[in-house]
């Protein structure tokens, strides 16, 4: 169990990031009984923003909504305190980490939890930023419903292109998957499902070169015809071309990211950066989902509860600026 006969303001560890995996880091540190503060600005992170998970152990079918409330309630059932607010920078000094907010507050902790996901790859294109939230959308579940009865696209070629399609189908008329490469490239359950729907096309071997309209959406065009044509009369568009890490925070702290921007990190959650451990879709592993999230989140809460056993903690009081300063000692 961790020593906490420490300053008032001094966690064991700040969990950054309230998705799957700092939700499910939360639970297990509450669990070790360590002094934890989770911090996001969105408690739930974007599984929520899915409409059914299917393969998560324990629960046949619920929706992504329920899968975070079902984490957020766990983890909120041990002694934890959370924040809603957006950090803006982790520092590191004499072996203590200070963690700022936009809200002006500074929290200092013995170890850090970066579990901060990704955000949606844009496509880079003519007419997506002129069209933004006017037919360009990035979420079925958010924006579908909008276009009842109406002509959409989906541009990509994974599971979430194949996801997005099946729950817009559920409204829109027709709905054409926009696949770049030869084939759509989902799991298997789900590609015979667009297979079966009669509302789905799926388009191969072609590329979306513009997105245009006047007010808002009114088609694309492509870099060769389809069914005669380069351009796709539709109503909107939704990009699932796959997501981008938010680690800039790492990096700004010193944490080694890949040339994806991803967080490194090893089998035991840890990065470069002693006392500096990261978990979910923000690291650099190949396969992302809301279990291995929530694996890597437990497994980085136990390296950071071995970590601050294995060190001394010393916190002479400062002055008012600075509460707190911390050395950290190897125990001999």
């Amino acid at each position: 169990m961790p020593n906490n006969n420490m300053p008032r303001n001094m966690y064991d560890v700040v969990i950054i990031g309230a998705g799957c995996a700092g939700l499910g880091a939360a639970m297990y540190a509450g669990r070790l009984n360590m002094k934890t503060l989770i911090i996001a600005d969105n408690i739930g992170g974007t599984i929520t923003l899915t409409d059914v998970v299917e393969n998560y152990p324990g629960f046949i079918r619920l929706t992504g909504q329920e899968l975070a409330d079902n984490l957020r309630k766990h983890a909120e059932d041990y002694k934890i305190e959370k924040e809603e607010a957006k950090v803006t920078k982790i520092r590191k000094e004499h072996g203590c980490f200070f963690v700022e907010t936009n809200e002006k507050k500074v929290h200092e902790s013995k170890t850090i939890i970066f579990a901060t996901g990704t955000e949606w790859r844009k496509l880079n294109i003519p007419g997506e930023k002129e069209f933004a939230s006017k037919g360009v959308h990035y979420c079925a579940l958010c924006d579908g419903a909008i276009y009842q009865n109406r002509v959409v696209a989906v541009v990509g070629g994974g599971d979430s292109a194949a996801k997005e399609a099946l729950l817009l189908s559920q409204y829109a008329s027709k709905v054409y998957v926009i696949v770049r490469g030869d084939k759509l490239r989902g799991e298997p359950i789900n590609n015979d499902r667009v297979a079966k729907n009669p509302k789905i096309e799926v388009v191969t071997n072609v590329n979306v070169r513009e997105i245009a309209g006047d007010k808002v959406v009114k088609g694309i065009k492509l870099d060769k015809p389809v069914n005669g044509n380069t351009t796709l009369n539709l109503d909107a568009v939704f990009a699932a071309i796959g997501h981008i890490a938010l680690s800039q925070l790492a990096k700004d702290a010193g944490v080694s990211t890949n040339e994806k921007g991803e967080v490194m990190i090893d089998r035991e959650s840890k990065t470069n950066v002693p006392g500096f451990f990261a978990a979910g879709d923000v690291c650099d592993t190949h396969f992302k989902q809301a279990i291995t999230g929530v694996s890597e989140g437990v497994t980085a809460v136990y390296s950071a509860y071995t970590y601050i056993n294995e060190n001394e903690f010393i916190c002479p009081v400062g002055n008012e600026d600075l509460m707190v300063k911390v050395e950290n000692k190897k125990k001999k």
